[in-house]
């Protein structure tokens, strides 16, 4: 039988200090537990944090890397696995986890929120209110909602003409 991974995601360099705190907090109680701690394995953030959480309390981290060089892992991940895929690496943080915790976080976030209800994995929202980040992508104008066909086709005219 495997070990028990639970998935934990979120934001790199726009993490806040007490996003790390808590990141650090339930690596520790993950690490406690036995279980796995996977994550993206970058030194930034959610990542660092958690790993740091997990790795000082005798548990076991997997980084799942971006880029092709295992040695830009955090010095907190044990298993570093370089991927050389980019956001595409997203999928193997999803459906290597058996549960995904998702703290604050960007567009990567979201999409490994979203790969894991594709997959059926269960997924927790740790700190996080996502409506505040889709509202900054609204205010940001990269996020529109429209309530009509009629209306959407002028957004979109609009769009193309900036």
């Amino acid at each position: 039988m495997s070990r028990f991974i639970v998935g934990v995601m979120g934001g790199g360099e726009t993490a806040t200090a007490d996003h790390c705190r808590l990141a650090y907090r339930l690596g520790q109680l993950i690490a406690l537990q036995g279980w796995v701690l996977l994550n993206g394995g970058r030194p930034a953030g959610i990542m660092e944090a958690s790993a740091r959480g997990a790795k000082e309390y005798g548990g076991l981290t997997i980084g799942i890397l971006p880029g092709c060089d295992s040695r830009s892992a955090s010095a907190y991940i044990d298993i570093a696995i370089a991927t050389g895929m980019g956001d595409g690496r997203n999928y193997i943080n999803a459906l290597s986890s058996h549960v995904v915790i998702a703290l604050p976080g960007q567009a990567g976030t979201i999409s490994e929120i979203a790969l894991a209800l594709k997959n059926n994995k269960p997924v927790i929202l740790l700190g996080w209110d996502t409506a505040a980040l889709f509202n900054a992508y609204q205010r940001s104008g990269q996020l529109h909602t429209t309530t009509t066909s009629e209306e959407t086709i002028q957004l979109i005219k609009t769009i193309s003409q900036s």
